[in-house]
């Protein structure tokens, strides 16, 4: 319940900024281009709150908070004024928005995505001057693609092609799309005594059916914070660990077996208590080597589960403290954010078009309004900086689905008014009213798509 009245909230919060910035865009430049604006809404359907400025406009916040609108004077679309008269008068129609010059029209369309883009940037700015905790890139276990490339356990990926890898969520990003390409790309990296190389990953040996969203695991890497140490950080009375470990202690081999991680702890506690008997620990303690008895006992699990413990836990739930941080200064941030916003508008205008040519899986191509729920409550869960940073993400894929030349979206008006500065007229009514047509089948399709995606992602077990 916790998780989804979080969810609900941040994807309350994070509609409600991107869409009040990107309406505010049409509204701040149609006011100063002379326009008169009759409604500025956040939502839609009943409002909830309103109220009417000196300038005659109604703000107002509806009760579904899934984009907004604002609504301006136009003599085509009001079959009355707002003074209840059939016709506009005069002063009306020099405020109206179908009498402005195309090029105000543009501007007044186009202000919309370009605000959500300068809000991408703002945000990016923001998170990096903030700082974003991260983990560091190194590789914690090398297999398949990976170790046949000659990547080690202990080695730094320090760029992967030309993109600089200061985090290992960076590395996740730089990798992913050269995977879904399936087009080598080289790393440079350094091993654990500071000596570089260049190691060249041969993706196009990647299957053709692998699991898109464990593509870096596909390849063969785990990072090493994936890989937290055999560390006790609590014995828990009456378990099997009782009086035998001791907080702090560092476990090193189960009966003979050599424990690298954490994670390796379950599966050699489950062969243990199958097989029955004592068997020996190994732990470091206060610098020493200790061989301890240790017998698992059967415990069973808040869902009915029975399985081999030794009633221990690790520090920090099991997860590494993460030991790097993406940041840079104040005037060092302002180029850092122009450039991360035209490298992920360049993935997202890439992943568009791998979703068009069928290089991904249908699962994969749009979120709906769960999966942007849920990863808005996990990246706020993090910290200020992640969720600026997912955020801003949302804000440049808002600005630029808007300008996509689909009719109904700005960028279809807008390829309606370039249509009108090159053929010296207005494109038709008739034509016009086609286009709203086939845009609202294909908003209803990616809706579809959406809401389709969330269910499977997010619903089937």
């Amino acid at each position: 319940m916790a998780e989804f009245l979080g969810s609900a909230w941040w994807l309350i919060v994070s509609l409600g900024v991107l869409v009040s910035i990107h309406e505010y865009g049409h509204f701040w430049v149609a006011r100063r281009c002379g326009v008169k604006v009759l409604r500025f809404s956040i939502g839609f359907g009943k409002p909830l709150w309103m109220r009417r400025g000196r300038d005659g406009t109604e703000y107002v916040i509806a009760a579904i908070p899934l984009g907004g609108y604002v609504k301006m004077l136009d003599e085509n679309q009001l079959p009355e004024s707002p003074s209840g008269h059939g016709t506009l008068s005069e002063q009306e129609l020099e405020q109206s928005f179908n009498r402005k010059p195309v090029w105000k029209r543009i501007a007044i369309v186009a202000a919309g995505p370009v605000a959500n883009l300068a809000l991408c940037v703002a945000l990016l700015w923001g998170m990096f001057v903030i700082g974003r905790p991260d983990y560091a890139p190194v590789v914690g276990q090398s297999e398949r693609i990976a170790a046949e490339a000659g990547l080690q356990p202990g080695d730094t990926v320090l760029a992967v092609g030309d993109r600089a890898t200061p985090t290992w969520s960076e590395v996740q990003m730089a990798l992913v799309p050269a995977a879904l390409d399936r087009a080598d790309v080289t790393l440079r990296v350094a091993d654990s005594e500071g000596r570089e190389r260049s190691v060249d990953l041969p993706l196009d040996r990647l299957p053709e059916d692998f699991d898109e969203r464990n593509a870096v695991g596909v390849i063969g890497l785990l990072p090493r914070h994936q890989q937290p140490p055999a560390l006790v950080g609590q014995v828990q009375p009456e378990g099997a660990a009782w009086g035998v470990l001791a907080e702090g202690d560092l476990i090193t081999a189960i009966d003979g077996v050599p424990i690298r991680s954490w994670s390796d702890i379950g599966p050699e506690v489950q062969k243990l208590g199958e097989r029955g008997g004592i068997a020996m620990i190994e732990v470091e303690r206060d610098d020493e080597r200790l061989a301890l008895e240790i017998q698992p006992r059967l415990t069973r699990s808040e869902d009915g589960r029975q399985f081999w413990a030794l009633g221990v836990i690790s520090p920090n739930d099991g997860r590494a403290p993460k030991d790097a941080l993406l940041r840079y200064g104040p005037l060092q941030a302002v180029p850092a954010a122009f450039a991360e916003a035209g490298h992920q508008a360049g993935q997202l205008f890439a992943m568009i078009g791998r979703a068009f040519t069928g290089r991904v899986s249908i699962e994969n191509t749009v979120a709906g309004p769960i999966t942007i729920a849920r990863a808005a409550n996990a990246f706020a869960g993090q910290g200020l900086a992640w969720y600026l940073s997912i955020l801003a993400m949302l804000s440049l894929s808002l600005g630029i689905l808007n300008l996509l030349p689909i009719p109904i979206l700005d960028g279809g008006h807008l390829l309606y008014y370039l249509i009108e500065l090159v053929k010296g007229s207005p494109v038709s009514e008739r034509v016009m009213a086609a286009g709203q047509y086939v845009g609202l089948a294909l908003i209803a399709g990616l809706m579809g798509l959406a809401f389709y995606n969330d269910i499977v992602n997010n619903l089937v077990p």
